[in-house]
């Protein structure tokens, strides 16, 4: 019987996935802002991988060239021409498995967090990348069931971490109870442990509580999370139950986890004065580098900080993400990451 395995994030890439802004997006009104830390965070992710970017047709040569101007080599950047809703690529990009045949693409059904937005273009990208040979060393399985990137946390060595409130809301997958969803994801993914958090949320999260906004996964059995050191906050009670559940998890070999809190960013608003999702647990791991979404906060250093002792001897850098979490993301939800062997190399 063949066997498949998800990796862990911090396991070797080939390269990362982004999808491209456009006018299209519900970036339109803040367009200017969004794209030049698309264009910045290329410049930085190319310094340790390789990019597959999707961009509207029109859009190519405008990209190729701006992206050339800054410096970035145009050998570690591949376009494709793919049209888009939006750029959440954590969530619509294929989630890559490695089998004893090589590198796999499983592409879920991407239903825009339980249909609140059209999603119909972006459920269709990953079968475009492909057909374009984006991918050329993976082979491409659909699967005929709903789920996000973003929603599962993997350590690459038989342990799932995820949120009851995302996955077994009955805006994904209605016709699927715990236990059938439970042996899905052991079989997509080869994990042997799935760990269920049932607290934690951010306020304007449209995710239903994604765990990469919560916990993440770190190598070494550790975890970090977010966590609110303010009694008055309106998250401070579930956060605090999130903790205590993290602090009894085990991984898939019975092994407790060291945790590292991180710190609680101060409240963001939009112009309707909606509180924003801020969260430092939106991380990006690209090969020896860890890329952490900063808010502009004081305590965006201790952020780092926490990071870098997860991620011993890696480079622990900031990225200003106040401009994407408008849109109710930050950096690891506009990235995917394409494990080594799948460019092939091209």
């Amino acid at each position: 019987m063949s066997v498949q395995r998800l990796p862990a994030e911090w396991e070797p890439l080939d390269a990362v996935m982004l999808t491209w802004p456009h006018q299209g997006t519900d970036w339109n009104h803040i367009l200017d802002e969004v794209t030049p830390l698309y264009e910045a965070l290329a410049t930085v992710i190319c310094d340790y991988a390789d990019l597959v970017i999707a961009v509207p047709a029109n859009l190519l040569e405008e990209v190729r060239q701006r992206l050339s101007s800054m410096g970035v080599p145009e050998e570690h950047i591949y376009l494709y021409p793919v049209d888009s809703n939006d750029t959440w690529a954590r969530d619509h990009g294929p989630l890559t498995v490695l089998t004893e045949q090589g590198p796999k693409l499983l592409d879920f059904t991407f239903n825009a967090w339980g249909n609140k937005f059209d999603a119909s273009l972006d459920n269709a990208i990953n079968k475009k990348l492909f057909d374009q040979q984006a991918f050329p060393a993976a082979t491409y399985e659909a699967c005929d069931w709903v789920l996000e990137g973003g929603a599962i946390e993997v350590d690459g060595n038989g342990t799932l971490l995820t949120t009851a409130s995302c996955l077994l809301n009955s805006n994904r997958n209605p016709h699927l109870s715990q236990a059938e969803i439970e042996d899905r994801l052991k079989a997509a993914f080869g994990v042997r442990k799935i760990n269920w958090l049932h607290h934690g949320y951010l306020a304007g999260d449209d995710t239903d509580s994604h765990i990469d906004t919560l916990a993440r996964l770190c190598p070494n059995n550790v975890i970090v999370y977010t966590a609110c050191d303010d009694p008055e906050d309106e998250h401070f009670a579930e956060l605090k139950a999130m903790e205590a559940e993290l602090q009894a998890l085990t991984d898939a070999d019975g092994q407790p986890y060291r945790l590292l809190p991180l710190p609680w960013p101060q409240a963001l608003y939009n112009d309707d004065d909606e509180r924003l999702p801020s969260t430092y647990a939106n991380f990006l791991v690209v090969n020896e580098a860890v890329l952490v979404p900063i808010y502009d906060c004081l305590s965006d250093e201790d952020a780092l900080e926490q990071i870098s002792q997860a991620f011993p001897g890696y480079d622990v850098m900031g990225i200003p993400c106040a401009t994407l979490v408008e849109q109710g993301g930050s950096l690891h939800c506009i990235t995917m990451q394409i494990p080594e062997g799948v460019l092939g190399y091209l």
